[in-house]
């Protein structure tokens, strides 16, 4: 089955994936977790690394359909909801995406958070994201791109009480920032800033984390541009977040060229592009 989504701004089909690794990786990886859950197929963890498999080859229909069989099976497991959740996203269905989350977040409320494993190992081979995190971030982004800005407000507090790492802290901040700037709480969102330092040891998100420097005036908008090549998801944060900053501060041309930009390239299932798909529309 090849793998498409439909856009916002289109009927169009397009083909999908959304992984960094070589497609033949992709593929055998899929294969050794088809085999592990063919061999359990009631185990949770088989389900959840399957469902992933499927989504990095662009085949999110199948990836839902295979954690809404896992929450049949288990359903008091947040995890089945969080994933199933973000790919909602990545269809543009966020008003499931928001119900799936909202139900983790219950879930896991008053548990302790915990590791979630990377799809692909970064250079340090240390996860950087847990569950908890991963909740309340999709959660506030589904909020965020309904227009639903208080909402996200609260759902990026709640992240940022579980992102206690340098990458998780900057990521938070950033869309903490950008939704404190859309409801005109210029003084709160300057205030978010402050635990953002020059020297940060970031592993994965230097595209936040940039963006965030940027925000401070340590950093131009200029600079940031110059810096932004090639077409990928953490190109489109920077565009994002630089053209989503000349929005706000009334610069409303500049902020589409940027916008429109993104929206040439083919990465379409980045949050980036979901974003700048939104706002353009």
């Amino acid at each position: 089955m090849r793998p498409f989504i439909i856009t916002i701004l289109s009927a169009t089909l397009f083909c999908a994936t959304v992984h960094a690794q070589d497609p033949p990786e992709l593929e055998n990886n899929l294969r050794e977790a088809q085999a592990r859950y063919d061999a359990n197929p009631k185990d949770a963890d088989a389900i959840i690394w399957l469902g992933r498999r499927l989504a990095y080859l662009g085949r999110f229909t199948e990836a839902i359909d295979t954690y809404t069989k896992g929450i049949a099976l288990h359903p008091s497991d947040a995890r089945f909801y969080r994933h199933r959740g973000h790919r909602h996203i990545t269809l543009r269905q966020f008003d499931l995406a928001i119900r799936d989350l909202k139900k983790a977040s219950e879930l896991v409320k008053g548990k302790r958070d915990e590791i979630e494993p990377d799809g692909q190992p970064n250079a340090r081979n240390i996860p950087t994201s847990t569950l908890q995190f991963n909740i309340w971030y999709h959660l506030g982004l589904a909020y965020y791109l309904t227009g639903k800005n208080d909402k996200a407000l609260d759902a990026y507090r709640e992240c940022l009480k579980v992102s206690g790492t340098p990458d998780r802290l900057v990521s938070t901040t950033h869309w903490l920032y950008m939704t404190l700037r859309r409801l005109n709480r210029n003084a709160e969102a300057k205030k978010a800033l402050d635990p953002i330092v020059e020297g940060m040891d970031l592993i994965e998100n230097t595209s936040y984390y940039r963006l965030t420097l940027m925000y401070k005036g340590i950093l131009s908008d200029e600079q940031l541009l110059s810096e932004t090549q090639g077409d990928s998801a953490a190109s489109h944060s920077v565009l994002y977040g630089v053209g989503n900053w000349h929005l706000y501060n009334g610069r409303r041309e500049q902020a589409l060229e940027i916008f429109r930009r993104i929206l040439a390239s083919n990465q379409k299932t980045s949050f980036g592009f979901i974003a700048a798909e939104v706002d353009v529309k």
